[in-house]
């Protein structure tokens, strides 16, 4: 189905900024997979039609960072209540080896149903679990379970050419592999997958997974120039915790950021995952390169990081994205979520902030911080940006028809609501999905994806958790 009316809705909201943010609707029309008009429209003959009665409908969240891995490695007790370096140790390394491709497949698997049933169409995935002698091609599994779930889908390919300490004593799947393998893999993947076009379902991302421990300074400039030869963004992690900002410090390096101008990883071509940390020339910078970030609230949360200043780097001229970052450090890594979260954590980083009058400051502040448009831009068309998928993100004439609809009669959390358009993000919890529709194709039909056996998947989880957590042993 990719031609349909949508009829009713109580609230539509765009992903556009400023007054664009809202249509009053409240139908939309899709032919060919595409939006075609927006406003009061009325059937055509035998036209088909979903009924958006008591719905919100918003644009498909694109979610621009994940490690979907890690869906297999929620709650491990021995990283529950670590900062990210012990963190990494404890939960994503120390399991790295238990991944077989059947249990690589199936933790993909996992991490795209949640993502789709919160309303998400776009899927950006930092896969770094590559290494030498690999049995099986983790890229080939992440987008044939994308293509399944009738998701787009970004590989951001990781790697590293060298290890941390903490990484030395493991075994094969965490050793490095070498520069050469790791760009004739990027040439082969963008060959086989990449496609430039702006509503694309695949895309490839030359993204070494840690800018001051991967590569050297050498290697990294190397894969910049591989990466725009072959017309592929860039993506790492920056400036996640003080301990980036330690080790620029220990290599000689102003900042995080002042290493990455110096290797050529910065521009409009870039995005980075976190950027909490940051000095005022960092988000000068940035802003003034239109270099990108993935902001991924819950984990740098859940890991103690901090708050990334939104509003600082968006004010700068900084492209705003929103990630939900891997499961292992993000129990909840759905996109509803995340923006919830991002919603008040904007707010409360303001409030914080705030100081008395008495001591030079201007009293409460901290609630318009951040506003539901707001949110659902960042989530929306500012993903799409920072991904270069301008043909999606917005609810427009012309563009791709990644829709989703929220139904708000279902769960008493949305009853008694005066604007229903801010009902996902300011409420909350598990919205129910009236519809995901992705390229006009139905991915999610009343909160339930067609043909999932939800309790099989469930088992499946438990076995693999179990077997984990044995080979860890």
């Amino acid at each position: 189905m990719t031609d349909f009316l949508i009829r009713n809705a109580a609230a539509i909201l765009t992903g556009a900024r400023g007054a664009a943010a809202r249509h009053k609707g409240p139908d939309l029309r899709v032919r060919g997979g595409r939006i075609t008009a927006i406003g009061r429209l009325a059937p055509e003959p035998g036209e088909a039609q979903i009924d958006a009665t008591d719905c919100v409908v918003y644009p498909a969240w694109v979610n621009t960072h994940h490690h979907l891995f890690q869906a297999l490695l929620k709650g491990d007790p021995l990283g529950i209540n670590a900062t990210l370096t012990p963190w990494l140790a404890a939960t994503p390394y120390r399991f790295r080896a238990g991944f077989d491709e059947a249990r690589f497949r199936l933790a993909a698997r996992i991490g795209l149903v949640e993502l789709a049933l919160s309303g998400c169409g776009t899927v950006a995935d930092h896969n770094y679990l590559y290494y030498p002698g690999m049995p099986f091609d983790s890229s080939a599994i992440l987008f044939e379970e994308a293509e399944a779930l009738g998701l787009r889908f970004v590989l951001c390919r990781g790697g590293a050419t060298k290890t941390r300490q903490l990484e030395a004593e493991l075994p094969q799947a965490l050793r490095p592999e070498k520069l050469d393998a790791y760009l004739a893999d990027m040439e082969r993947l963008a060959a086989r997958y990449h496609d430039s076009a702006p509503d694309a379902w695949r895309r490839v991302v030359m993204a070494p997974t840690t800018p001051l421990y991967s590569m050297s300074a050498e290697e990294l400039r190397e894969c910049a120039a591989t990466a725009r030869r072959l017309g592929l963004r860039l993506h790492s992690h920056l400036s996640e915790t003080v301990g980036y900002q330690e080790s620029a410090h220990a290599m000689g390096q102003a900042s995080p950021v002042r290493y990455c101008e110096s290797v050529d990883w910065i521009g409009p071509d870039v995005w980075f995952a976190h950027l909490v940390k940051l000095d005022p020339d960092e988000i000068a910078l940035l802003g003034a390169t239109r270099t990108g970030i993935a902001h991924c609230p819950q984990s740098n949360g859940r890991l103690g990081s901090g708050i990334a200043p939104i509003r600082a780097l968006e004010a700068a001229g900084v492209p705003i994205s929103i990630g939900v970052d891997g499961a292992a450090s993000n129990e909840a890594a759905d996109m509803v979520s995340e923006t919830h979260a991002a919603w008040l954590l904007q707010r409360a980083k303001g409030g914080e902030a705030a100081q008395p009058r008495f001591r030079g400051g201007a009293g409460e502040a901290g609630a318009e911080a951040a506003s539901v448009e707001d949110v659902v831009r960042w989530g929306t068309a500012g993903g799409a940006a920072v991904l270069g998928l301008d043909g999606v993100g917005t609810l427009a004439e012309g563009r791709a028809a990644d829709i989703a609809i929220y139904r708000l009669d279902q769960d008493p959390r949305y009853f008694g609501l005066h604007d229903v358009g801010i009902a996902p993000v300011a409420a909350g919890g598990q919205a129910h999905l009236r519809a995901l529709l992705v390229g006009g194709r139905p991915v999610v039909e009343e909160g339930r994806i067609p043909g999932l056996d939800m309790a099989a998947l469930a088992h499946e989880a438990r076995k693999a958790v179990q077997a984990l957590k044995e080979l860890a042993a």
